[in-house]
Parts: structure tokens; sequence; C-alpha cells
């Protein structure tokens, strides 16, 4: 549990340097799957640092998979936005309400409940068949960004939104289908997945944090990374939680999630103030 909140500390510290890389980035095509647009983002130093705090949550949050079940691992994951909101407090002297303090607290009440809650990873090892589901459910996340453009505004910054964490939650699944990294991990269909997933879940959050409502996109991301794993885990790898207390489990799940949810606004960074007009100022008549 403390490698899920690791990295859900820099997933969420990297989102706001992320964010505000995208922004700065040259406009792409509109659709979720423009490589190009990657090219131009890894220009800018703080989406490279934000990319290099992925990669530390990355081995966190494979460390924290192999022990825990991944509804915990993806409901600390989400909580990365409480993460998000207080950097961008700190950082950007962004102004959080009591309600956006109180949802912290609330996202840290819940993963407190799930922490004592949940019990060791789940035996099941996984059918080839869910391997096989997850590489098609990853192509499907790449076809959905590829379309997305065309939709409107909102429509697509949801639709964005929930491919990502789609894709993201493919990861998280993977990982688990995965036993070690040898040459036989080459033939199981589970590293395609995860790879394909991943790299299309970061080519559309990318897309979403460049243009349109981010806030929509980013509570997206949140339902597609946590109910579909969460689901997945316990009904097909054994997922449990201890004995007794799944009310408890389910509570700090539901909660957690809420939390995040109630911060998805700060998945977006705040406009830049507008420059001061030269000249004097006129002052209204009395």
């Amino acid at each position: 549990m403390i490698c899920a909140l690791g990295a859900a500390v820099c997933f969420g510290t990297a989102s706001v340097l992320q964010a505000m890389g995208a922004r700065a980035a040259e406009p792409g095509t509109g659709s979720g799957v423009d490589p190009a647009l990657m090219l131009r983002v890894v220009r800018q130093w703080r989406y490279v640092l934000g990319l290099a705090l992925d990669a530390a949550g990355f081995v966190l949050q494979i460390i924290a998979l192999r022990h825990i079940p991944i509804y915990a691992v993806g409901a600390a994951l989400a909580a990365s936005l409480a993460v998000t909101a207080v950097v961008a407090a700190r950082l950007l002297r962004v102004r959080l309400s009591g309600m956006e303090w109180g949802a912290v607290g609330v996202v840290c009440a819940g993963l407190l409940m799930l922490g004592l809650s949940s019990g060791e990873e789940g035996s099941g090892e996984g059918s080839s068949a869910l391997a096989w589901g997850l590489l098609g459910v990853a192509g499907l996340v790449l076809l959905i960004g590829a379309v997305a453009g065309r939709l409107p505004d909102r429509a697509r910054a949801l639709a964005l939104g929930l491919a990502a964490g789609t894709g993201f939650g493919v990861v998280e699944v993977a990982v688990r289908l995965i036993d070690d990294v040898s040459l036989d991990a080459f033939g199981n269909p589970a590293l395609y997945a995860l790879l394909l997933g991943g790299g299309a879940a970061f080519m559309l959050l990318t897309s979403a944090l460049q243009r349109g409502s981010v806030t929509t996109a980013t509570a997206g991301m949140i339902l597609g990374e946590t109910l579909g794993p969460a689901v997945v885990g316990v009904a097909w790898l054994g997922d449990r939680t201890r004995e007794g207390l799944t009310w408890l489990a389910l509570t700090g799940f539901a909660v957690s999630v809420a939390g995040a949810l109630a911060l998805a606004r700060f998945g977006e960074p705040p406009a830049p103030a507008p420059a001061p007009a030269d000249g004097p100022q006129l002052r209204p008549a009395s």
C-alpha cells in the first residue's frame, strides 16, 4: 500500500507538469491518436520531468500490484488527484475551497479504509482468453482515440478520458498476468496488451490535456482506470478482502473514488493571467 501511495504521489505531481507542458506545445490534429503531438510535447522540459515521475510511479505501481488487490491499487492511483490538488495549491498558487480540502480528506479516509480491509493479491493467474481479451480492449482504446476528434468538445473530452482510463486499467490487469520478465513473456498477449494499452492511454491523455475540458476527461479517466480493473481482479483473479471486512473495502473504494471525482478539475492547469493593458487606466466617473 505504501508503494501504491508513492505511485499516486508521482503520478499526481506529474499531472501538473505534463498539463503545463502539453498546453505550451503546438496544437495537434484534434484526434486522440496523434503521434506527432508526442514529439512536440517532449520538447517541453516540464513534460519530460513529468514522464520521469511517471516512470518512477509505474515501478511502484508494479510492486503494489504484485502484493495487494487491484481494487486497492486502482483507488490509490485515482487518489493521485488529491496530490495534484495539493501540488497545484502550493506551486501554482491555486486556491482550494473548503469543500475541496474536504474532498482531499475524504480521499485519505477512503484509502485508510482500503488499507485496513484489503487482503493479499488474489491467487488466480487468469486464463489465456483473459489475456487475449485485454489485447482486444487495448486495440479498441486506440480505435476510440482515432475517431474522438470528430466528436463535439464535451463528448470528445469524455471519450478520450474514458478511453485513456481504460488503457491504464489494461496495464493494471496485464501486470498481474505476466509471471516474469523472460523470453517466455514475449509469447504472452498480456505483454502486448500492456504496451499497446499504456502507449494509447498516454497519447489520448496528452491530447485531452491540450484541448477540450480536461476536467471532464479526468473524471472519465478515473472511472475507466478503477471500476473495470477492480471487477476483473475480484471476478477472475481471486482478489479478496480480509475476513468480514468486505463492507469496509467497498465503502473505502466508493469514498476514495468519489473524493477523486470531486477534485477532477485539478487535471487541468489554471489559465495564465492576462497581461496588464498598456497605458493609463481610466477611472469611471462617480
